[in-house]
This record gives C-alpha cells, structure tokens and sequence, in this order.
C-alpha cells in the first residue's frame, strides 16, 4: 500500500474521530442540561472541545514525527506513527467526553488552546526569522575569513569574477578579485531614492482624495483599480521597463542633449515607483482615516477652507503614520530584483548619474548564488554578506517604523479618552 493511501486513510479516519466526538459530547452534553443541572458552556463548546482533544494531540504527535522523519533523519516507520496517532486521537476522545460534566469550563479550555495556537505561530515567525539571520551570518563570517571587512564596506569596485583566479593563486594587478560592496549599495539607494520620488507624492496624494475629497463612488471604484498594481507580477512591471519606460527615458533626455543608456537606473526606479503606489496609498488611507473628526470640525469651525485643514491639521496629525508607510515602502524597493534586472542591468557602476546604468544588491546576490562558482568560493558567499548588511538596513528601517505607529497610536488614544 502505497504511503499516499495510508495518508489519505489517516486523514479519513481522524476526520471519522472528531465527527463521532462531537456527535457524542454534544449528545451527552444536551442530556445533563436536560436534567436540570447548571452546565458552564454550551452543548456545542464541549463538543467542540471534545474534537480538539480528539484530533490536537493525534495532529501534534504526527507533526512531531514528521519534523524527526524529514529533518533529524530519525528512522521511524511510517504506518507505526499514523497507527499511533489514531490510538492517541481514541485516548483523546475518551478524555473529551470524560470532561462533559457540570464543573468543567469548556468554553475558556477552548480559547485558552487558541491563545496557545496564536503564541506558536508568533513563536514560528520569531524562530524563521532567527534561524535566517543565523544562517546568513554563518555563512558572511566564512566569507570574511577570506576577504577584509573593512575593504567590503569601504571598497569602490566589486569584481568578484577574478575570485577563481585568487582562489588558484594566479591573480596579478587588477586581476585580483574585489569585493567593494558600495557601488551596488550606492545604485540600491539611487534607485530607491527615484522610487519614492515618484511614489510617496502620488500615493499620498490619492490617498489624501480618497479620504478628504473623493465622493463616495468615485471612492468606491477608484480604490481597487488603484490597488489593482499591487496584484501584477513584478516581471511584468520589469517588461514595462525595458520595453518601454527605458527607451522613452533615452529618448526625453536626447531632447536635452544629455546622453543615456537603454539600461539606465531611472528607468527602473519610475516603474518601481508606480509599482509601490497602492502600498503607500493603502496605507496612508488607514492612517488619514484614523485621525480624529473632532480635529476636522474644530478646524472647520474656526473658518479655515477644506484644502488648509487638510494642509495644516490632517497631514500633520498623520504624519508619523505616513513616514512609517514610507519607510516599509522603502524596504519593499530596497528588495527588488526582477525590475532592476530587466531596465538597470548587471553592471556594478559608483555613479551619481541615473541615466546611467548600475545595478543594486539583491541583483548581485542573485548572480552570486547562480552562477558556476562553487559554494565555497569567495564570489557565491558574497552574497550572504550582501544579504547580512541588507537586513540589517531594512530591519532598522522597519523597527522605526514600528516605533513611530506605536507613538502615533498612543497619541491619539490618549487624545479619544
């Protein structure tokens, strides 16, 4: 019998389990409240504790095999852990309909196992989080045993394709490999930097109507259409790119006599910009819509016109909301790839010039780890040391946004009391 099937019979019968556990806490449940005896839960509260008992700990059991199976390389048979997951989900059963009784809180056993399942996602998050950073730092603190720190975060030209000649000894002058990683930062911010550029005034601004001056249908149909560049592929948006965004720019800047490359960083960073609109406007929504009426009508009765209560009270009142949707919006630019890829190309260039070409972090991290190199080498573990400075920058970005929507939801629940 194939491993598919016993599955597929396990699932069938714990399914079988938990509907005779709710069948039967329900049934006996509904019987001693008929005679009269004060029960703290509803009949269906224990009957629905009855198939968490029945189920949880058979689940709990089978995932624990499973992690030691796959992962630990335990060598555990498969049809004795499903067997004895079946036998426990009996026990549970047993043990659900034993709790059917006067004195037994069913409905806080119930929330008290949600708070639990709650904390163990959070928890997971925590532990993936962690074990990724940990294994990027691993794997950059190899990559600094072979090249200096201070030359990684202070060098000018990263050429990582001389590694496999440094590696066999046979790198000479400029052939030597370098790992100057502030070129790549460099284009990372300059594209970042259009992108906002183009996505903080037009996502406030339609945020701004939608709230403030928007009628409710235009509202009603504006907002998902705006919203609907947030659902399309960023390969698309890097087609748009360099199809068509990227010869326009070469085309505009030639009218100004100035010279630029089909793969230039302003390309990329308009179109990463129109991509990040919904993001910020999503968010500046909720955060314009939270400030208080009482600020809107007592600036209206002091005769102020709607476009200066906005101007003076609103987007101040907001702000702090609105600097931390920037900024995640900056961590999202900051990540990616497929634009820049597709408009910017791959060429690491320290330039302050955007019509030039230049590339970005994650775009090297990229070609680091697909390239023929082995992993060993200095050039594939490269990009795990990109990858350690670029968390860090986006994890500081993201613990100040955090801190400044805590102070703005303090504010203004001080404020409503």
């Amino acid at each position: 019998m194939s491993m598919s099937i016993v599955f597929l019979l396990f699932c069938i019968a714990l399914l079988v389990l938990g509907g005779v556990a709710f069948a039967l806490s329900r049934a006996k449940a509904t019987r001693v409240r008929a005679s009269g005896m004060t029960m703290h839960a509803q009949p269906d509260q224990y009957a629905w504790f009855a198939v968490l008992a029945t189920a949880g700990p058979a689940l709990l059991v089978s995932a624990l095999g499973a992690f030691a199976l796959l992962l630990m390389g335990a060598e555990i048979p498969v049809l004795y852990l499903l067997t004895a997951s079946l036998i426990i989900a009996v026990i549970g059963l047993a043990m659900g309909l034993s709790q059917v009784r006067p004195a037994f809180h069913a409905r806080r056993a119930i929330e008290g196992v949600i708070r639990k399942l709650l904390a163990a996602a959070a928890l997971i998050s925590i532990l993936t989080t962690l074990g990724i950073l940990l294994s990027i730092i691993n794997e950059a603190l190899r990559f600094f045993q072979m090249q200096s720190f201070w030359d990684f975060v202070t060098g000018t030209t990263w050429n990582p394709g001389a590694s496999f000649l440094s590696s066999a000894g046979r790198a000479e002058g400029g052939s030597a490999a370098q790992f100057g990683s502030i070129p790549l930062f460099a284009g990372t911010f300059m594209i970042t930097l259009i992108a906002m550029l183009v996505a903080i005034p037009f996502g406030l601004g339609a945020a701004i109507y939608m709230v403030e001056f928007a009628p409710l249908y235009v509202r009603k149909t504006a907002k998902p259409v705006i919203e609907v560049l947030a659902g399309i592929p960023t390969v698309v948006y890097g087609v748009f790119a360099a199809l068509t965004v990227a010869p326009l720019v070469v085309d505009i800047a030639g009218l100004f006599g100035l010279d630029a490359s089909y793969s230039n960083a302003l390309a990329p960073g308009l179109v990463m910009g129109i991509m990040i609109i919904p993001f910020i406007s999503s968010l500046s929504d909720d955060v314009i819509n939270s400030v208080p009426n009482s600020l809107r009508e007592g600036a209206l009765a002091l005769g102020i016109t709607k476009s200066e209560m906005v101007r003076n009270v609103v987007v101040p009142a907001a702000a702090p909301g609105i600097i931390s949707a920037s900024l995640l919006a900056v961590s999202r630019a900051m990540g990616e790839t497929m634009i820049v890829v597709m408009a910017a190309g791959m060429r690491p260039n320290l330039t302050a010039n955007p019509l030039e070409d230049m590339t970005t972090v994650t775009v090297s991290i990229v070609a680091a780890l697909t390239g023929d190199q082995e992993f060993e080498s200095a050039q594939t573990l490269s990009a795990f040391a990109l990858g350690l400075v670029l968390f860090i920058v986006t994890l500081t970005l993201n613990v100040v946004s955090v801190f400044m929507i805590r102070r703005f939801r303090e504010k203004y629940r001080v404020n409503n009391l």
